[in-house]
């Protein structure tokens, strides 16, 4: 039996127990040639026409439950609760991550200073043909050289300022490590949308108990992700992103420059390219070559990872010697 079908029994089982229809209610009639209205505006008319506390008597189980789904289904709520995840954020500090309930460390210090330049960026009116410089991807020239540590710091960094929302994106569509490493449901995500008509941003979009932190998966895994990332429905999908909330950050993890070429696509959209670069360990070959396949987008920052010591670490040195 359809839906509709469930909702006219439904409504003439409420009529014969003495319970008026609406005026607005319009029972379906399958001889009747004008168009209807749906099961759900016919329940929610009557149910406001009875009141919550009035049912009709001898209402088989099934009639429960249809109304039950109805109403499920059209709660604008529903989507939201159902798309929360909490963050193992005891998980990421042992880690070594930043979390926005830790004390104050070298680490959380380290990204206060590495996020003010790109926030400044962000909101910054653009001169060239960038418009939309708080979409920023972390990259690096080659594997192990900590782009996703340093896209999940910046992420829960930026989620700390009181006027910026973040949304962190897993743009490694090829390994996806987002969903795992910070403990929440994966799903619907970014390749999802730009494949099925079926699904908006809202729908892939996970809230996390992180307050003004969002994140957006990979998604399912395809074949022509490439192509994909450089479609013109890629463009819609991140000037939706970019534009919809001018106080959000928009950080995307992405795949190493030098060992796939979904980054290089994704560089092209992107306002600002963060290059981790391991100290110690990558080649100014390489790290010649992965600037040049970014070269253009106009604001392209150099981070150094791994470093054994940093200003920072030389001032919390001092400062712990001088504690004592």
């Amino acid at each position: 039996m359809s839906l509709i079908e469930q909702a006219a029994k439904r409504l003439e089982e409420l009529r014969r127990a003495g319970v008026e229809s609406p005026d607005s209610v319009i029972i379906p009639d399958t001889h009747r040639a004008t168009p209807l209205p749906t099961p759900e505006a016919a329940v929610h008319a009557l149910e406001k026409r009875m009141g919550p506390a009035i049912a009709a008597p001898n209402v088989p189980p099934d009639g429960h439950e249809m109304l039950d789904r109805v109403r499920q289904s059209s709660s604008p709520d529903m989507k939201a609760r159902d798309a929360r995840s909490d963050i193992n954020l005891a998980r990421l500090r042992s880690l070594g991550f930043v979390t926005p309930d830790m004390p104050r460390s070298q680490i959380a210090d380290e990204f206060r200073v590495v996020k003010r330049p790109i926030i400044h960026n962000a909101l910054a009116n653009a001169g060239g043909k960038t418009n939309q410089r708080n979409l920023i991807m972390v990259t690096s020239a080659l594997p192990g050289e900590g782009k996703t540590f340093t896209a999940v710091n910046l992420a829960m960094s930026v989620a700390m300022e009181f006027d910026h929302t973040v949304l962190l994106v897993d743009g490694d569509v090829a390994q996806p490590r987002l969903p795992s490493l910070l403990g929440v449901r994966s799903g619907p995500g970014l390749l999802d949308l730009l494949t099925r008509d079926d699904i908006d941003v809202a729908d892939a979009l996970i809230k996390t108990d992180v307050e003004k932190l969002t994140i957006l998966p990979g998604g399912s895994r395809q074949l022509r992700a490439t192509e994909l990332l450089a479609s013109e429905q890629m463009a819609i999908v991140l000037h939706e992103l970019a534009s919809r909330y001018p106080d959000r950050i928009i950080i995307f993890d992405s795949p190493p420059l030098l060992a796939t070429t979904e980054a290089r696509v994704l560089a092209t959209h992107m306002g600002q390219v963060i290059m981790v670069v391991a100290a110690d360990t990558t080649t100014q070959h390489a790290v010649s070559q992965a600037l040049a396949t970014v070269e253009s987008c106009e604001i392209i920052l150099m981070l150094l990872n791994k470093a054994r010591q940093t200003e920072v670490g030389t001032y919390y040195g001092y400062y712990a010697a001088n504690a004592r």
